[in-house]
């Protein structure tokens, strides 16, 4: 191509950049060495045109190599602008608060560090918006392995099954766009955080789900589009999936201090199942009802547990996943539900604590 067509294709897509909004991607990220790479590229392959990108990461002093990877990429991709913000309280929340303020874009696509957008994703997530069928914009999720072992190939089963998530349609991707109570990461307009407000920043987890359930309030719809696809990389370890979920079920609880109405029945299942559980284990050895209806609660669970484990060993043929799965979901159910129990149980200590500070 001679360099007078090479300017002429530089300059149309300048004008094209310059008629579409500015899109700000903004990450909040702690020590993903591992998958922040993925991210970029993701980001850096996108159909929506580079000029009319940014991508700000709001690091909470990363101490692995996530820095030294972000250089590098900066320094292969020139042609892509990132922006590194400190993140010293290194909560979800507060990355992106710090982000916004950071961002230089009129819509803001938050990213996480796990995750890989499909090539349209910041396309479909704009002219979601510019059609106005949501105040937040989102997709669904394909689910991936946090590594190559049997039991992280079973978590990210375990991630999208009806089982472990109930009715959660960013994980099960439904077949046509809807307004939902929540999707993942999300895509918005500037202007949507000075009529509601930033991320709540005393809930370290759950800060999504609590800004959407101010939009609602607001009279503002979460649309989820399953058009608008984006790779999850699911946890590797057992441990790390009951963290996970531990806190989940911890911040869960102190959300619906302030929004009981947004409480869903696949929330409720596992600290009502924990509850149940414990109830009947303490009064096991005084009751023979106790121990009869303990019994066959463990009974039917172990058994709706192994039935879906086998159904997935053989519809996925990885025979792995007959132990897998049970064990994935249940670490979910029992950390969730236990995480939530935990954080009903400090509130009185910590109320009081509370008054004792503001009576001193």
């Amino acid at each position: 191509m001679s360099s007078s067509a090479t300017e002429t294709s530089h300059t149309a897509a300048l004008q094209s950049a310059m008629a579409l909004p500015f899109v700000s991607i903004i990450t909040p990220c702690y020590n993903e060495r591992r998958t922040i790479g993925l991210l970029l590229e993701g980001i850096y392959r996108q159909s929506y045109p580079r000029t009319a990108m940014e991508v700000v990461i709001a690091d909470g002093g990363s101490t692995d190599a996530t820095l030294e990877v972000i250089h590098a990429f900066q320094s292969r991709h020139p042609d892509l602008a990132i922006r590194v913000v400190p993140n010293p309280q290194r909560i979800t929340p507060a990355a992106l608060n710090r982000a916004i303020a950071a961002a230089r874009g009129e819509i803001l696509i938050r990213l996480d560090a796990h995750a890989i957008p499909a090539r349209d994703y910041v396309a479909r997530c704009v002219e979601a918006l510019e059609q106005g069928l949501g105040d937040n914009v989102g997709g669904v999720w394909e689910i991936r392995p946090g590594d190559d072992s049997w039991i992280a190939r079973a978590i990210a089963v375990a991630a999208s099954h009806p089982l472990a998530v109930g009715d959660a349609q960013y994980r099960r991707a439904p077949e046509t766009a809807r307004s939902v109570d929540t999707v993942p990461f999300g895509a918005f307009r500037r202007t949507l955080f000075d009529r509601i407000g930033l991320f709540n920043e005393r809930l370290p987890i759950n800060e999504d789900y609590e800004l959407n359930a101010r939009i609602r309030q607001h009279s503002g719809v979460v649309w989820l589009d399953p058009a608008i696809r984006s790779v999850y990389i699911a946890r590797p370890t057992l441990g790390a999936l009951a963290r996970q979920y531990w806190r989940y079920g911890f911040w869960k609880a102190r959300m619906l201090i302030h929004y009981p109405a947004t409480l869903r029945w696949r929330q409720a299942v596992p600290p009502l199942f924990v509850a149940g559980l414990l109830g009947l284990a303490i009064s096991a050895p005084f009751a023979k009802a106790a121990r009869r209806m303990l019994a066959a609660l463990i009974g039917v669970y172990g058994g709706a547990l192994g039935a879906a484990g086998a159904h997935a060993a053989v519809r996925r043929r990885d025979p792995a996943l007959s132990a897998g799965l049970p064990l994935a979901i249940a670490t979910m159910h029992f950390c969730w539900g236990s995480g939530f129990l935990w954080s009903i149980r400090l509130l009185p200590a910590e109320r009081r604590s509370s008054e004792q500070v503001a009576q001193t």
